[in-house]
């Protein structure tokens, strides 16, 4: 399997616990390259597991503030700064308001950074990061993928971005949480895989209860993450971030709703899937029609 760009899906989970699912966190790897796109809950573990230090992390990369996406980011930064004996900055790169965010995260984390440094003679300064907050177009982080993002539609969650990843000719869309929308589209147009949250909207609909109904309006269904993969020609859709949930290697009725809408390649992913991004599709893209 080439490593020119690979997907590792760490955590297929959402803000519902689950004992075979960790909270939303995908792996972009491109060449020696390895990007983080969000955090959330177990994410070190499935780190590990794929084999991969957080010193090795060129980047944190996150979709938007919701807490099921970042909350592990405060493992990440720790876990980076007393494992990696000669560390550069951790790059987190975020919509507005990462910067803030992110302070507050570092005024918790205080006591322990003090803690730490007084017990560690070598730790001389506390973690060392450098904060992005970004909303559309290029994403100015080294590394051997070129990157960009581009406006989702969350709301009332906002900003909320999707990355796109260019690396030897291949591309895949982390899109995060959204509906479909202009600017993923934007982002999708002829990448070789998509990797897109989805609910199942007729399951949610039929359970009734009313804090799982208010996620209807603004998560993409599986049918919906398909048409945006068909109408923008995307080769690979990886589904994510499944509600509710089902056992690893199952899906079926998730693969075949989406299969009825997109001729390309479907994953219904568990955590610790591995899917090598094809090249771009060579068919134009179709006109968009929401």
């Amino acid at each position: 399997m080439t490593t020119d760009l690979l997907v590792t899906l760490l955590g297929t989970g959402s803000p519902l616990p689950d004992p075979d699912r960790a909270g939303p966190s995908t792996l972009v790897s491109a060449g020696v390259s390895h990007y983080l796109v969000d955090a959330g809950r177990g994410v070190l573990m499935r780190l590990a597991a794929a084999g991969v230090a957080v010193p090795q992390l060129s980047a944190v990369l996150l979709t938007h503030l919701h807490s099921d996406h970042l909350t592990d980011l405060s493992d990440v930064i720790t876990t980076r700064w007393v494992t990696g004996f000669a560390p550069a900055p951790l790059p987190i790169v975020g919509p507005p308001g990462t910067v803030e965010m992110v302070g507050h995260l570092m005024a918790a984390l205080g006591p322990d950074i003090g803690y730490r440094m007084a017990h560690h003679r070598d730790l001389t300064a506390p973690p060392a990061i450098e904060v992005l907050e970004v909303e559309d177009g290029d994403v100015a982080v080294a590394g051997d993928a070129v990157i960009s993002c581009a406006p989702t539609d969350h709301k009332p969650v906002h900003p909320s971005i999707g990355f796109r990843f260019d690396h030897a000719g291949r591309s895949v869309v982390v899109a995060g949480d959204t509906v479909p929308c202009p600017g993923l589209d934007r982002l999708c147009a002829g990448a070789g895989a998509l990797v897109h949250t989805a609910i199942r909207k007729d399951i949610i609909t039929a359970i009734g209860v009313p804090r799982l109904v208010d996620t209807l309006d603004y998560h993409s269904s599986v049918e919906e993450a398909a048409q945006t993969a068909a109408r923008n020609g995307v080769r690979t859709l990886v589904l994510t971030h499944h509600v509710p949930r089902f056992p690893p290697g199952g899906g079926a009725e998730s693969h075949a709703l989406a299969t009825a809408h997109f001729d390309g390649s479907v994953v219904v992913g568990d955590d610790l899937d591995r899917i090598e991004v094809p090249g771009s599709a060579v068919s134009e893209p179709s006109s968009t029609d929401y």
